[in-house]
């Protein structure tokens, strides 16, 4: 029998931000609590499920979340998930793990499919009455894209991006006519839906929460000054960014952003740690951007450099969610 609680951190998937989630894998493996929790490895690609155990590479039994070691067989009995992008991030693993009756302090299946679609969760959103960015919404199957009613609805320059999708991957910032096809063309490879969106001047302003116990829990919130035209792919991972924590912004600023991410927390039925993205516009007006139901956590992500500047440790984070969700499923 397993003496301590086997925690499966799911990572990998088909997404183009496979690599980035086996960082945050390995990295979230090296921070939950060995002396409470037993954290493994499990990657996730094209259809298989590998087990990383004590140095062996392992296959895992969906039917009841097992796997043989050669001599014992060894059962889950939570997982973390942080599989960004597909099928992590937008339901499907969620969906396996309640079948399963596996627990897993991350959001379950609606939460996260609504979420991972940007254009429903921006509507969602709006109708709570926090402003959101004007967008359009184009799917594959549009016989025509009339890019002269798209710029003269959103303006110049303005953003093309997968609808479905993370990590800033096939997001580009346009700032003529002639570059939308391209981009449009781009973003289609990785997506069956593509937005246009409004470009927001101002500040980028990103923030963590997490509840626990029914008590919501607020991170220092981040301001990101990318040296790039925007906070893309490069900036996000390579570096090519400046992030300031906390952010320098105004206490009422604070608070709107905090009653904010209640109210989204509350309404999509958020669980366990996110990070919602805002800009402060030049009149200090927040607009809400996107939810992470799945933030990095790799070395480089902006998560891990909040729970530091409020005085807490990534072990302890985690080991409050983990302990959540095991007490709630296990109340004896």
């Amino acid at each position: 029998m397993e003496t301590k609680p086997l925690v499966a951190v799911l990572a990998g998937g088909d997404s183009g931000e496979y690599e980035i989630s086996l960082k945050s894998g390995n990295m979230i493996v090296q921070a939950i609590d060995s002396t409470r929790f037993e954290p493994i490895l499990v990657v996730y690609r094209n259809g298989q499920w590998t087990v990383h155990y004590q140095e062996q590479q392992l296959t895992l039994d969906l039917n009841d979340w097992s796997f043989y070691d050669g001599e014992h067989v060894h059962s889950i009995q939570l997982a973390y998930n942080v599989m960004h992008g597909t099928p992590g991030e937008d339901g499907t693993v969620p969906a396996l793990l309640d079948l399963a009756g596996i627990p897993y302090p991350n959001s379950g299946v609606l939460a996260s499919a609504l979420t991972m679609n940007k254009h429903l969760s921006k509507r969602t959103v709006a109708s709570l009455g926090i402003p959101v960015a004007q967008d359009i919404l184009y799917r594959e199957d549009d016989a025509v894209i009339d890019v002269d009613a798209m710029i003269n609805t959103l303006g110049l320059p303005l953003f093309i991006k997968p609808n479905n999708g993370g990590s800033s991957l096939a997001t580009f910032k346009i700032k003529t006519a002639e570059d939308v096809a391209d981009a449009i063309e781009q973003a289609f490879e990785v997506d069956a839906e593509v937005l246009a969106e409004q470009f927001m001047a101002g500040r980028e302003i990103t923030i963590g929460a997490y509840a626990t116990e029914g008590e919501m829990h607020y991170l220092p919130p981040t301001e990101i000054i990318s040296h790039n035209e925007f906070f893309d792919y490069e900036a996000k991972y390579q570096g090519k960014s400046n992030e300031v924590t906390p952010a320098d912004i105004p206490q009422s600023t604070l608070h709107q952003m905090q009653i904010y991410v209640k109210s989204i927390y509350r309404t999509f039925n958020l669980k366990g740690l996110v990070r919602i993205d805002f800009m402060l516009s030049p009149d200090q007006s927040l607009y809400f951007m996107e939810v992470n139901t799945l933030p990095g956590f790799s070395p480089q992500s902006i998560v891990p450099q909040q729970i530091r500047a409020s005085g807490k440790t990534e072990t302890q984070v985690l080991t409050d969610l983990l302990l959540d969700v095991l007490d709630f499923n296990d109340p004896d």
